[in-house]
């Protein structure tokens, strides 16, 4: 059991969910408003995607996270921001028959520079790795991209400008990247790692599958856990259990009960609610700075 937990809100994602339910922020400014939201009900670190304002499509434009960061802090409500890195990443193949060329609508592939222009601007606290290559989500032909030598290039990268990873584990082999990325010595300590459980087709979420991911991370490593749909708010138990750290939010899940849609801080105070309960203390931006050995700018 881990008693002493953070919580990360991820507000928004790049997913297909904006039809679903009407609470997930699309514009900077709504995005902002949600890690703000999450942070009042209690979660020390915002994990941001950004999305096209017109389309309500996942985007890597610049110009937006900076405006999502501006409004951040600005508002005097203090959290820490944790900028994905993995959009820039996505590969659709053509069909089954003719796998090249590529799709061009759903394609989306830049190098590891370019993937990381946010984060070298606006240096937010930390950033994501996805920390390898699997078929996402279920069927069709799109495949997420992270090659071992992208890998090792983002994170030399993000470690230069002085920002943490989150290294975002989908399966075990994942973690074989992690434990390479260590020896390169492009990680600094301490090493964290977000463990990615019941997305397809990644590692499922059942209890044995996450602690045999537990039981292979490295020596000293920090660790959060979450799932998706309807487990994410049993992870937030099962992961303190574990000894690992809480992920919640619209990212993963847009319910907060069968037919009930959730809010961002809705999410965060439901997590906060179990964690509490089992007797956990849910850390503050400080702590987790401390923990994590951050370096706080802006």
């Amino acid at each position: 059991m881990n008693w002493d937990v953070f919580i990360t809100c991820a507000v928004t994602g790049a997913g297909d969910s904006t039809g679903r339910s009407d609470k997930v922020p699309v514009t900077p400014a709504q995005i902002a408003a949600a890690a703000i939201e999450a942070a009042r009900a209690g979660a020390a670190v915002a994990h941001i995607h950004v999305r096209n304002p017109a389309t309500g499509k996942g985007a890597r434009d610049v110009a937006l996270y900076a405006e999502v960061m501006e409004r951040v802090r600005s508002s005097g409500t203090d959290v820490i921001v944790n900028l994905t890195a993995g959009m820039g990443g996505d590969l659709v193949f053509g069909s089954v028959e003719a796998p090249l060329p590529p799709n061009a609508a759903g394609t989306d592939m830049a190098g590891a520079t370019e993937r990381l222009a946010h984060v070298a601007k606006l240096l937010p606290e930390i950033c994501t790795l996805d920390c390898g290559s699997m078929n996402f989500a279920a069927g069709g032909d799109y495949v997420m991209v992270n090659t071992p030598d992208t890998l090792r290039s983002m994170a030399k990268q993000v470690q230069a400008l002085g920002v943490k990873p989150e290294l975002e584990v989908f399966d075990t082999g994942h973690l074989v990247m992690v434990k390479d990325m260590i020896r390169a010595g492009v990680l600094d300590d301490p090493v964290l790692i977000q463990l990615c459980m019941g997305i397809p087709y990644g590692a499922p979420d059942d209890p044995l599958t996450l602690m045999a991911m537990v039981n292979q991370l490295p020596p000293g490593a920090i660790f959060s856990a979450f799932s998706i749909g309807r487990m994410q708010l049993p992870y937030a138990a099962m992961a303190a259990l574990a000894g690992g750290n809480v992920r919640v939010g619209l990212e993963d899940n847009l319910y907060l009960g069968r037919g009930q849609l959730a809010s961002n801080g809705q999410l965060v105070e439901r997590a906060a609610t179990v964690l509490t309960a089992m007797g956990a203390r849910v850390l503050g931006p400080d702590a987790v700075r401390e923990k994590l050995k951050l370096t706080k700018r802006g």
